[in-house]
């Protein structure tokens, strides 16, 4: 590839990331309000999104023995515990992931 194309793949994604950014303010101005159908995609896609990376994560689980899928159970309630007590997304995937890797690494 050359110098050129990876300069304009580049110009490329970044426009087009500022066109998703900026996009939504220029559609839905200060003046009017948002309409009903935003707020609810606004609402539900949050969690969609996340329900599509665990179940996207958990694809390859093998149930045949204990072994195998014990750390996944564990970093997953592990995941469920933390959201409950502190209500927040980062703290919760952070602390499964951090789990995970430190049964799969030391333990497993």
């Amino acid at each position: 590839m050359s110098v050129t194309q990876q300069i304009l793949i580049i110009v490329v994604v970044v426009a087009g990331t500022m066109i998703t950014r900026f996009l939504p303010f220029l559609i839905f101005s200060r003046d009017k309000e948002t309409p009903q159908y935003i707020k609810y995609l606004g609402y539900v896609l949050p969690p969609a999104v996340f329900g599509l990376l665990v179940v996207y994560a958990l694809r390859n689980v093998s149930f045949t023995s204990f072994e195998s899928f014990l750390p996944e159970l564990l970093a997953v309630g592990l995941i469920v515990i933390l959201h409950y007590w502190k209500k927040n997304m980062l703290i919760s995937i952070a602390g499964g992931t951090l789990c995970y890797m430190i049964l799969i690494q030391f333990v497993f």
